[in-house]
């Protein structure tokens, strides 16, 4: 995490996650966080998957030291399952992540 005078920067990779809702994520979280993508050379300091899209047992290997927030649709009772037995820290609905995502990762990267 980057400390600016009142403020905490966490970098905060994002897999999986389509543009669109990677958009909205960006605008909930503002200045505060850096969103980056795999191919960046920056150590995340939170993970956010789309658990739909990713491997969670993949993404739990391959960052075993950093807060994992994993989210999926409402009707994906087998992917929040996955993602849970993956030992991510969080899963949760999408529909919670966009009206909660400022509370959610700051809660994770605290």
């Amino acid at each position: 995490m980057t400390w600016y005078a009142d403020r905490v920067v966490a970098t905060i990779l994002v897999a999986g996650v389509d543009l669109f809702f990677r958009g909205k994520l960006d605008a909930l979280l503002g200045e505060k966080h850096k969103l980056v993508t795999t191919d960046s050379v920056h150590t995340p300091d939170l993970v956010i998957v789309d658990i739909a899209r990713v491997d969670p047992d993949e993404v739990a290997e391959e960052y075993p030291d950093i807060p994992i927030l994993g989210f999926t649709n409402h009707t994906d009772t087998a992917g929040l399952r996955a993602g849970q037995a993956a030992g991510f820290d969080r899963v949760v609905v999408r529909s919670a992540l966009a009206e909660r995502a400022p509370e959610i990762v700051d809660e994770l990267v605290a």
